[in-house]
């Protein structure tokens, strides 16, 4: 009678598990790629490059790529794929782009192109613009914080 009950729990419990995963799209499970993608993408097709050339978030274009740590990286200009190729870790963005503000926590989370800022060199994404106020409260405690989960929350 025992085994029934846990195992109706159990038949119980998955939907409700299934549900509330997929409500959280953004949140990363175990065995995460070190570089957050959408189909294979890196910052959404955003050339990281233009963050530190132009201050602000610029597509880049699909026939200007460079593939790096698993990722494609799309640039907006030959220039900047050079710049890129020559240092990615310059430029890339920490975390491996994933929400500065998740990792701080313990977690990873997707990254929106908008939600960014630059500190001490570093590229720092967050999840959207209203997690990037509560990151950005206390950004060397975060970015501490961040670096003590880094990359431990991949696993």
């Amino acid at each position: 009678m025992p085994l029934n009950l846990n195992r109706r729990a159990f038949l119980l419990a998955v939907p409700a598990v299934a549900v509330t995963a997929a409500a959280l799209p953004g949140l990363a499970t175990a065995g995460t790629a070190k570089i957050y993608t959408e189909d294979g993408i890196a910052v959404d097709g955003t050339d990281v490059v233009a963050y530190f050339t132009e201050g602000k978030p610029v597509s880049g274009a699909e026939d200007i790529t460079h593939d790096w740590m698993g990722a494609t990286w799309r640039f907006a200009s030959e220039d900047n794929r050079a710049a890129f190729a020559a240092d990615p870790v310059a430029y890339a963005p920490q975390y491996g782009g994933y929400c500065a503000y998740a990792v701080s926590e313990g977690y990873t989370a997707s990254t929106v192109p908008e939600a960014w800022r630059i500190v001490d060199g570093k590229l720092y994404l967050n999840y959207s613009r209203r997690i990037q106020k509560r990151w950005a409260k206390d950004i060397p405690g975060r970015i501490a914080a961040a670096d003590a989960n880094w990359p431990k929350v991949l696993e």
